[in-house]
Protein backbone atom coordinates (compact mmCIF):
# COMPACT_ATOMS: atom_id res chain seq x y z
CA UNK A 1 0.00 0.00 0.00
CA UNK A 2 1.18 3.42 -0.77
CA UNK A 3 -0.11 6.70 -0.13
CA UNK A 4 -3.79 8.76 0.22
CA UNK A 5 -5.23 10.83 -2.25
CA UNK A 6 -8.34 13.24 -1.13
CA UNK A 7 -9.94 14.95 -4.01
CA UNK A 8 -12.96 17.40 -2.93
CA UNK A 9 -14.98 19.59 -5.21
CA UNK A 10 -15.30 22.91 -3.56
CA UNK A 11 -18.50 23.93 -1.95
CA UNK A 12 -21.57 25.90 -3.77
CA UNK A 13 -20.52 28.83 -5.21
CA UNK A 14 -22.58 32.07 -5.76
CA UNK A 15 -22.65 31.08 -9.88
CA UNK A 16 -24.11 27.56 -9.16
CA UNK A 17 -26.88 29.04 -7.39
CA UNK A 18 -27.37 31.47 -10.25
CA UNK A 19 -27.42 28.19 -12.47
CA UNK A 20 -24.30 30.16 -14.16
CA UNK A 21 -21.34 29.02 -16.47
CA UNK A 22 -18.34 29.65 -14.45
CA UNK A 23 -15.51 28.19 -15.70
CA UNK A 24 -11.95 30.53 -14.90
CA UNK A 25 -14.45 32.95 -13.58
CA UNK A 26 -14.64 33.77 -9.65
CA UNK A 27 -17.39 34.22 -7.94
CA UNK A 28 -17.47 33.32 -4.04
CA UNK A 29 -18.78 30.66 -2.15
CA UNK A 30 -22.60 31.19 -1.18
CA UNK A 31 -23.31 30.36 2.99
CA UNK A 32 -24.41 26.53 1.98
CA UNK A 33 -20.82 26.47 0.09
CA UNK A 34 -18.80 27.64 3.26
CA UNK A 35 -20.82 25.10 5.48
CA UNK A 36 -20.72 22.23 2.91
CA UNK A 37 -16.92 23.07 2.36
CA UNK A 38 -16.92 23.15 6.77
CA UNK A 39 -18.69 19.54 6.82
CA UNK A 40 -16.26 18.22 4.61
CA UNK A 41 -13.63 19.08 7.19
CA UNK A 42 -15.26 17.39 9.53
CA UNK A 43 -15.76 14.50 7.81
CA UNK A 44 -12.28 13.85 7.04
CA UNK A 45 -10.96 14.58 10.91
CA UNK A 46 -13.20 12.01 11.91
CA UNK A 47 -11.40 9.81 9.95
CA UNK A 48 -8.21 10.86 11.53
CA UNK A 49 -6.62 11.71 8.01
CA UNK A 50 -3.81 13.84 8.64
CA UNK A 51 -2.26 15.96 5.44
CA UNK A 52 1.27 16.07 4.42
CA UNK A 53 0.24 19.00 1.31
CA UNK A 54 -2.34 20.05 0.09
CA UNK A 55 -3.34 21.44 -3.44
CA UNK A 56 -5.45 23.39 -5.44
CA UNK A 57 -6.23 26.01 -8.19
CA UNK A 58 -6.14 29.61 -8.63
CA UNK A 59 -9.39 30.65 -8.00
CA UNK A 60 -10.78 31.50 -4.31
CA UNK A 61 -13.65 29.13 -4.13
CA UNK A 62 -11.39 25.95 -3.92
CA UNK A 63 -9.28 28.02 -2.21
CA UNK A 64 -11.66 29.35 0.50
CA UNK A 65 -12.66 25.33 0.57
CA UNK A 66 -9.29 24.41 1.74
CA UNK A 67 -9.15 26.83 3.99
CA UNK A 68 -12.01 25.90 5.71
CA UNK A 69 -11.25 21.72 5.43
CA UNK A 70 -7.60 23.37 7.25
CA UNK A 71 -9.59 25.09 9.92
CA UNK A 72 -11.56 21.85 10.99
CA UNK A 73 -9.39 19.26 10.68
CA UNK A 74 -6.70 22.02 12.80
CA UNK A 75 -4.16 21.89 10.30
CA UNK A 76 -4.08 25.46 9.16
CA UNK A 77 -0.31 25.94 8.68
CA UNK A 78 -0.11 22.91 5.71
CA UNK A 79 2.05 23.79 3.12
CA UNK A 80 -0.29 24.33 0.05
CA UNK A 81 0.58 24.83 -3.68
CA UNK A 82 -1.90 26.52 -6.45
CA UNK A 83 -1.64 25.85 -9.89
CA UNK A 84 -3.55 27.04 -12.71
CA UNK A 85 -3.34 23.31 -13.60
CA UNK A 86 -6.30 22.36 -11.18
CA UNK A 87 -8.71 25.49 -12.57
CA UNK A 88 -12.23 24.47 -13.44
CA UNK A 89 -12.75 23.32 -17.37
CA UNK A 90 -12.60 26.97 -18.99
CA UNK A 91 -16.22 27.39 -20.65
CA UNK A 92 -15.14 30.46 -22.80
CA UNK A 93 -18.04 32.03 -24.38
CA UNK A 94 -20.12 30.53 -21.99
CA UNK A 95 -18.82 32.10 -19.38
CA UNK A 96 -21.27 34.07 -17.42
CA UNK A 97 -24.33 32.88 -18.88
CA UNK A 98 -27.19 31.48 -17.16
CA UNK A 99 -27.86 27.86 -18.45
CA UNK A 100 -31.18 28.60 -19.53
CA UNK A 101 -30.47 31.45 -21.84
CA UNK A 102 -27.41 29.75 -23.02
CA UNK A 103 -29.89 26.55 -24.64
CA UNK A 104 -32.08 29.73 -25.79
CA UNK A 105 -29.60 31.63 -27.72
CA UNK A 106 -27.72 27.65 -28.95
CA UNK A 107 -30.41 25.36 -28.81
CA UNK A 108 -30.88 22.37 -26.31
CA UNK A 109 -29.09 19.81 -28.39
CA UNK A 110 -26.31 22.25 -28.62
CA UNK A 111 -25.52 23.18 -25.50
CA UNK A 112 -26.14 19.86 -23.47
CA UNK A 113 -23.41 18.55 -26.43
CA UNK A 114 -21.08 21.61 -25.10
CA UNK A 115 -21.67 20.24 -21.19
CA UNK A 116 -21.95 16.68 -21.55
CA UNK A 117 -19.73 15.68 -24.15
CA UNK A 118 -16.10 14.69 -23.87
CA UNK A 119 -14.32 16.41 -26.56
CA UNK A 120 -16.41 19.15 -27.71
CA UNK A 121 -15.47 22.20 -26.61
CA UNK A 122 -17.56 25.14 -26.21
CA UNK A 123 -16.55 28.44 -28.46
CA UNK A 124 -13.62 29.56 -26.95
CA UNK A 125 -13.19 27.11 -24.01
CA UNK A 126 -11.95 23.78 -23.07
CA UNK A 127 -13.64 20.12 -23.71
CA UNK A 128 -13.47 17.71 -20.70
CA UNK A 129 -10.40 16.26 -22.62
CA UNK A 130 -8.85 19.77 -22.91
CA UNK A 131 -9.00 20.31 -19.24
CA UNK A 132 -7.79 16.28 -18.65
CA UNK A 133 -4.96 17.58 -21.10
CA UNK A 134 -3.78 20.22 -18.71
CA UNK A 135 -4.57 17.98 -15.27
CA UNK A 136 -2.89 14.73 -16.13
CA UNK A 137 0.76 15.72 -16.33
CA UNK A 138 0.58 18.26 -13.45
CA UNK A 139 -0.76 14.94 -11.65
CA UNK A 140 1.68 12.55 -12.69
CA UNK A 141 4.12 15.64 -12.48
CA UNK A 142 3.45 17.04 -8.88
CA UNK A 143 0.70 15.49 -7.10
CA UNK A 144 1.25 11.31 -7.77
CA UNK A 145 5.55 11.18 -6.89
CA UNK A 146 3.85 12.41 -3.23
CA UNK A 147 1.19 9.56 -3.35
CA UNK A 148 3.67 6.92 -3.81
CA UNK A 149 6.04 8.09 -1.06
CA UNK A 150 3.43 7.78 1.41
CA UNK A 151 2.18 10.81 1.85
CA UNK A 152 -1.44 11.70 2.65
CA UNK A 153 -2.63 14.34 -0.48
CA UNK A 154 -4.96 16.82 -0.53
CA UNK A 155 -6.36 18.12 -3.85
CA UNK A 156 -9.15 20.75 -3.11
CA UNK A 157 -10.53 21.98 -7.00
CA UNK A 158 -13.38 22.38 -9.25
CA UNK A 159 -16.10 19.79 -10.80
CA UNK A 160 -14.27 19.12 -13.98
CA UNK A 161 -10.65 19.30 -13.14
CA UNK A 162 -11.16 16.95 -10.37
CA UNK A 163 -13.32 14.45 -12.92
CA UNK A 164 -10.53 14.28 -15.23
CA UNK A 165 -8.43 12.73 -12.15
CA UNK A 166 -10.89 10.32 -11.53
CA UNK A 167 -11.67 9.25 -15.32
CA UNK A 168 -7.75 8.41 -15.06
CA UNK A 169 -8.13 6.49 -11.24
CA UNK A 170 -11.12 4.79 -11.96
CA UNK A 171 -9.64 3.95 -15.46
CA UNK A 172 -12.97 5.32 -17.28
CA UNK A 173 -13.86 6.04 -20.67
CA UNK A 174 -14.79 9.14 -22.18
CA UNK A 175 -18.82 8.08 -22.56
CA UNK A 176 -18.32 7.01 -19.01
CA UNK A 177 -16.72 10.04 -17.31
CA UNK A 178 -19.45 12.30 -18.23
CA UNK A 179 -22.09 10.74 -16.51
CA UNK A 180 -20.14 11.30 -13.52
CA UNK A 181 -20.83 13.55 -10.86
CA UNK A 182 -18.87 15.00 -8.09
CA UNK A 183 -20.90 16.42 -5.40
CA UNK A 184 -19.62 19.87 -4.05
CA UNK A 185 -17.82 19.42 -0.83
CA UNK A 186 -17.98 15.70 -0.81
CA UNK A 187 -14.38 14.13 -0.20
CA UNK A 188 -13.53 11.23 -2.40
CA UNK A 189 -10.52 9.15 -0.42
CA UNK A 190 -8.20 6.95 -2.65
CA UNK A 191 -5.65 4.30 -1.30
CA UNK A 192 -3.42 4.00 -4.07
CA UNK A 193 -1.23 0.81 -4.56
CA UNK A 194 2.70 1.00 -5.28
CA UNK A 195 2.38 1.03 -8.54
CA UNK A 196 -0.07 3.88 -8.50
CA UNK A 197 -3.34 1.82 -9.32
CA UNK A 198 -6.22 1.95 -6.69
CA UNK A 199 -6.65 -0.08 -3.58
CA UNK A 200 -9.51 1.56 -2.23
CA UNK A 201 -11.98 4.17 -3.29
CA UNK A 202 -14.67 5.76 -0.85
CA UNK A 203 -16.68 8.85 -1.43
CA UNK A 204 -17.65 10.15 2.68
CA UNK A 205 -21.49 11.57 1.98
CA UNK A 206 -24.22 12.61 4.35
Amino acid sequence: MSGTLILVRHGQSEWNLKNLFTGWRDPGLTEKGHEEAKAAGRKLRAKGLKFDIAFTSVLSRAQVTLDHILEETGQTGLETIRDQALNERDYGDLSGLNKDDARKKWGEEQVHIWRRSYDTPPPGGESLRDTGARVWPYYMAEILPRVLRGETVLVAAHGNSLRSLVMALDRLSGDEIVKVEIGTGVPIVYRLNADSTVASKEILEG
